[in-house]
């Protein structure tokens, strides 16, 4: 995580609590690298929602609005033109799957943490952002955001009617917005925060008391070194230097020479064992110079307390494989997916160092699969590292529980280490090829007994378990299914909350638009008078 963002979280730790203080944040740029439209538009064009003659009108929009020949509106009445007709569910869906297929990598971990840190605060924290709800509310809700203001686009009877309504969410629009969220709490703006990246958003930066430009634009860079304003740049997202890239294919191929460097040990020893120990510690070390990863553990002496143990962690970055080794060092057995196997070379020399590859979608062929691994702790002692999450969340917000970890350590008579690695996303989020440096916080928790356990009581266990997980990442702990908590955890899900796209290669379903009645927008404020630049 880059140094630069200390002296912001510093800024808010020093801020009042409660819900007075507003903490906004835009949205492209600024929590994300990049542009959410870009995404959408791509996948328009593959889906047939766009004709390349209709994307030629849109990209020329867009140049207009760049070159200042064109209004925000402008641009918007020309791109939901082509929406018209188009069921609105279909751009919900298509929103949840960009997020986690796309998005979800592109957002600044240091971002993340300024938004838990005015969470934790008690803030009102919103995103305010000239984008639609499709782009911007998958995110949102993955960050913990409630307050989120866009502009919106027209819809009667589930579809689109073509048309932006208006005022739109820019400029003007945005410290309207701003005041409406502050005033739904009671709060004043000359307390509040905003975190933008572009000029587009002077108008709020001037009128708000904390503005904080944010991977800020070269033009706004010169309005904030003008201002005093604080200033923040990221690079853990976007893209990577060549050296970066250079690194990364080399931590990874690095796998194979490292496992070859103990095929000496074997020859001299016999020990298939001591070469594979050889081989994870030196991958270890070796992955972690070339990646410049760093670890930061508390909890250490619990890897050692009681082996062998089934060592489970949550799964969130690639890089969790370098993480492992080099915490768990030696004695290890683990389990990948099959798709790991027609890997060529490092899918051998994974079976050659113990890797049980087994099929996640046939559950009795896994469990048959990891005989194996019962059979290695109980005769050989070794220790086994499973991710009970099954696959990589795209954030840091812990997935569900298999049972297959836990099966396996009642089976074997071991106890449960649970190894909760805090921030790997920042090494390499799910999706991306490149590692990023960066130092990662692990919290080791003491062995967990499985002696008593049976088949009947291990749902209420792995509850237990998962909930030290959360509580460990300071996230919401799982209720005890039937106690009011969790009848009221079910009661706040969204009412419409979309299911997950079954297939968005099709293309978005169409219906005739009715004529609409334009919604009436809400009445906008007077305009704000930028507060002086001294002040």
């Amino acid at each position: 995580m880059s140094s630069s963002v200390q002296p912001l979280l510093e800024a808010i730790e020093a801020s009042p609590d409660g819900p007075e203080i507003c903490a906004i944040f835009d949205f492209d740029g600024t929590i994300i690298s990049g542009y959410s439209a870009i995404s959408f538009i791509r996948e328009q064009l593959r889906r047939g929602d766009l004709a390349v003659r209709d994307f030629l009108e849109l990209a020329s929009a867009m140049t207009n609005f760049g070159l200042g020949n064109l209004g925000f509106s402008g641009m918007m009445a020309v791109t939901t033109q082509f929406m018209r007709g188009i069921e609105e569910q279909t751009y919900v869906e298509l929103g949840e799957d960009l997020f986690t297929k796309q998005i979800a990598r592109l957002v600044y971990p240091e971002s993340r943490a300024l938004i838990d840190a005015h969470l934790a605060k008690g803030h009102t924290v919103g995103i305010i952002s000239s984008a639609t709800p499709y782009q911007v509310e998958p995110a949102a809700r993955d960050l913990g955001i409630e307050n989120v203001l866009c502009t919106q686009l027209e819809v009667e009877g589930g579809v689109f009617t073509g048309n932006v309504v208006r005022p739109t969410c820019f400029g003007q629009g945005k410290v309207d917005a701003a005041e409406v969220l502050a005033d739904s709490v009671g709060a004043d703006l000359d307390n509040g925060f905003f975190y933008s990246d572009s000029t587009d958003d002077q108008l709020l930066l001037e009128h708000i008391g904390n503005p904080v430009a944010l991977n800020p634009s070269d033009k706004l860079r010169a309005v904030a070194r003008d201002n005093n304003w604080p200033t923040a740049s990221f690079g853990s997202r976007g893209r990577p230097t060549l050296g970066q890239f250079v690194r990364s294919v080399a931590a990874t191929v690095s796998l194979v020479p490292t496992f070859a460097a103990g095929l000496p040990i074997y020859a001299l020893t016999g020990s298939r064992r001591e070469a594979t120990n050889f081989s994870i510690g030196l991958f270890a070390e070796t992955a972690s110079a070339l990646i410049n990863l760093d670890l930061k553990i508390s909890g250490e002496e619990n890897l050692w307390k009681q082996r062998p143990a089934v060592f489970i962690f949550n799964h969130q970055s690639k890089a969790d494989v370098v993480i492992g080794a080099k915490l768990l060092r030696r004695d290890m057995a683990g389990v990948g997916k099959q798709e790991i196997k027609k890997m060529p070379v490092i899918g051998k020399v994974l079976e050659m160092g113990g890797v049980v590859m087994i099929d996640r979608k046939n559950a009795a062929s896994a469990i048959e699969a990891m005989q194996p691994l019962v059979d290695a702790m109980r005769n050989e002692g070794k220790s086994v590292a499973l991710a009970p999450e099954g696959t990589r969340t795209v954030s840091p917000n812990l997935g569900p529980f298999k049972k297959g970890a836990f099966h396996l350590a009642m089976q074997a008579g071991v106890p449960i280490v649970p190894v909760v690695i805090r921030n790997a996303g920042d090494v390499a989020p799910k999706g991306d090829f490149v590692f990023r440096p960066a130092t990662v916080e692990v919290e080791v928790l003491p062995p967990v007994d499985t002696s008593d356990w049976t088949p009947r009581t291990l749902s209420k266990h792995i509850r237990d378990v998962r909930n030290m997980f959360l509580r460990t990442l300071g996230q919401p702990e799982e209720p005890e299914p039937g106690t009011a908590k969790a009848k009221a955890k079910t009661k706040a899900k969204p009412a419409a909350k979309p299911k997950a796209a079954s297939n968005t290669t099709t293309k978005a379903k169409r219906r005739p638009a009715t004529k609409a009645r334009p919604k009436t927008a809400a009445k906008a404020r007077p305009k704000a008078r930028p507060k002086s630049a001294a002040s």
